[in-house]
């Protein structure tokens, strides 16, 4: 009985991976029928990409190039999230401050990705400290936007409780704040990790050596649209892979406190 409910169990977890794979391999042949129907240099078929994937992934330049992005992306995801985070609770949790700011938060909200990336190059070089910075001013807003609506839908009868059982503030912290803030932290990890990416491809575009983004302007300028494509896939895989085994996770194993036991 109970390895039939195993069984079960593992067929139910493995139905999703099966069903996203049925889908990306329609895709592929979707895409193999289009390029016969239209054969073209600047439209290559699946084999052409892979062919380019495994000829830069054997040079070891597709491994160079992804862990430069990666590296860009994780240091304005750190950034931008516990900035973000901070200022979103405490805009949340105190209206003066919130009535004051929110214009400046509206005024970044708007700024155009591109203004910031070419001023902060103008202003701070072209470094690393200017491209990660860069694009970790065009993601925070946004987290000050969703952290604060969350410390806005704060319960105050657990602030209440913190006090009658005379809490610590870092026991307040892990105990009440988090696990009420945990959603929309989730919500702005998640859509930031997509928005950050496309970004740190424009960042390394405009004043980067290296990294996905000069790559694909590399190839650009010859137009290799199979180079392009490999590429941009292998990144996207990359950033997949990150959400089914570091995102999804991570939100289950904070939030299986809300889960009624079986």
């Amino acid at each position: 009985m109970a390895a039939g409910r195993r069984a079960h169990a593992i067929s139910r977890g493995l139905l999703p991976a099966a069903t996203a794979l049925a889908s990306l391999l329609g895709l592929c042949l979707l895409w193999n029928l289009a390029a016969g129907i239209w054969p073209s240099r600047v439209f290559p078929p699946p084999i052409e990409v892979w062919r380019v994937l495994v000829k830069e992934a054997a040079s070891g330049d597709l491994a160079y190039h992804l862990a430069m992005t990666l590296f860009r992306v994780a240091g304005a995801y750190v950034v931008a999230m516990l900035a973000g985070s901070v200022i979103g609770v405490l805009l949340g949790t105190h209206r003066r401050a919130d009535s004051f700011f929110n214009p400046w938060l509206v005024l970044f909200l708007n700024l155009p990705a591109l203004v910031v990336i070419v001023l902060a190059y103008i202003w701070f070089g072209l470094t690393e400290a200017a491209a990660i910075s860069a694009v970790a001013i065009n993601k925070i807003p946004n987290v000050v936007v969703t952290m604060r609506e969350g410390a806005r839908a704060l319960d105050p009868r657990y602030a209440e409780m913190a006090k009658v059982y005379r809490l610590s503030p870092l026991d307040r912290i892990r105990h009440i704040l988090m696990p009420q803030l945990q959603p929309y932290f989730a919500a702005a990890s998640r859509s930031g990790i997509a928005l950050i990416w496309k970004i740190v491809l424009v960042v390394e575009l405009l004043g980067r050596s290296n990294g996905v983004g000069f790559q694909i302007y590399l190839h650009f300028q010859i137009f290799d649209v199979a180079a392009i494509l490999a590429y941009s896939l292998a990144f996207v895989a990359i950033m997949l892979l990150i959400e089914l085994f570091l995102v999804q996770p991570f939100e289950r194993h904070a939030t299986r406190w809300r889960r009624r036991p079986a």
